[in-house]
């Protein structure tokens, strides 16, 4: 999984600046990225200030 949720902290960056709304909050609250739909533009990746998410191109 592209995100390290003992480093998200929930902000939403990533969820806001998805361009095919392939990330959502999980029940624990954390950042999750549907692979299915992820087009691997790495826009989550740069906006993440935590450097939470890796995509693996």
């Amino acid at each position: 999984m592209p995100v390290d949720k003992s480093k998200c902290i929930s902000c939403g960056a990533c969820v806001s600046i998805c361009p095919v709304n392939a990330i959502r909050f999980g029940e624990d609250g954390k950042a999750e990225i549907d692979e299915t739909k992820c087009i691997r533009c790495g826009s989550c990746e740069a906006t993440c200030p935590v450097n939470a998410i890796k995509i693996n191109y």
